[in-house]
């Protein structure tokens, strides 16, 4: 195969000049530099002043938004605790005591699951149930005992669906929505035995709830837990406020404060009847 001698006067083609090189480096800018996005430095009297006025603005809403919750004077100025409607009506009215009795509490005192007010022959557990969760299924025909059903959980918003059964029945439980150390501190250590019974056992008191819900309330008042179902809250306080009414029951200044909250949200909540 015959060979050309190179022409010595041709360029290298691995030698060749690159224009765009050499003439990146004679303008002084890097290659591709009008493709480089600006970035946002806050170098600018503008650009700093946005920020400021962006961080103001944040500050403000949560301020606006926690600090009516947290501060009792700054909430009334506010309205945080302003609430109109037949439950705020009913929460007027109750009497308000700072110093409740807490000893001597006994929950025995109640006898609660001790009584049968309707005469169905049946427990109280099993009516709540047999109301409060739908598909319910008996363990035999006519009879009152729960074998399984469908709880749509008012605290926590879950579908519970319930098998009776050594280690499946605690994931319902049946709630005193007015706990019972609440009711003894707020008027029912005074009661007899006759009206604590009926206290204890009286539905609409009672409501079928998530099982680890009910525990992580215990004794709590509204000042202290409500559900993490936020729709249900009006309502939650609502069957307080009836209860502690048709009971006679008094509230704390925390306590009304919480519920007046909640109720600011529904102004037109009406105490539940059942």
């Amino acid at each position: 195969m015959t060979q050309h001698p190179r022409n010595p006067n041709l360029p290298n083609r691995h030698n060749r000049p690159d224009r765009s090189r050499n003439q990146e480096a004679a303008n002084g800018a890097p290659r591709d530099a009008h493709f480089t996005k600006r970035r946002f430095n806050a170098s600018s009297p503008l650009e700093r002043l946005l920020i400021l006025l962006v961080v103001a603005v944040v500050i403000g809403i949560t301020i606006g938004v926690v600090l009516p919750k947290i501060s009792q004077p700054v909430g009334q100025l506010t309205g945080e605790y302003t609430a109109s409607g037949p439950a705020a009506d009913a929460l007027d009215a109750l009497s308000v005591n700072d110093n409740p009795k807490t000893s001597s509490y006994q929950r025995d005192a109640f006898g609660y699951n001790q009584t049968d007010t309707d005469g169905n022959g049946c427990d109280v557990r099993e009516d709540v149930l047999s109301r409060d969760l739908t598909e319910v299924r008996y363990t035999y025909a006519g009879g009152c005992k729960v074998k399984s059903g469908v709880l749509q959980d008012p605290y926590t918003g879950k579908t519970i669906h319930f098998v009776r059964g050594a280690k499946t029945s605690a994931a319902v439980q049946i709630d005193h929505v007015v706990a019972l150390e609440n009711a003894w501190q707020s008027g029912a250590s005074a009661w007899d035995t006759a009206k604590r019974y009926r206290f204890g056992n009286d539905m609409l008191n009672l409501l079928a709830v998530d099982g680890p819900a009910n525990q992580e309330k215990g004794s709590a008042s509204a000042a202290y837990w409500l559900p993490t179902n936020g729709s249900f809250r009006c309502q939650y306080v609502a069957r307080q406020i009836g209860v502690k009414t048709k009971y006679g029951l008094s509230i704390t200044s925390k306590e009304k404060r919480a519920m007046q909250s909640v109720l600011h949200t529904c102004p037109a909540q009406k105490l539940p009847q059942s």
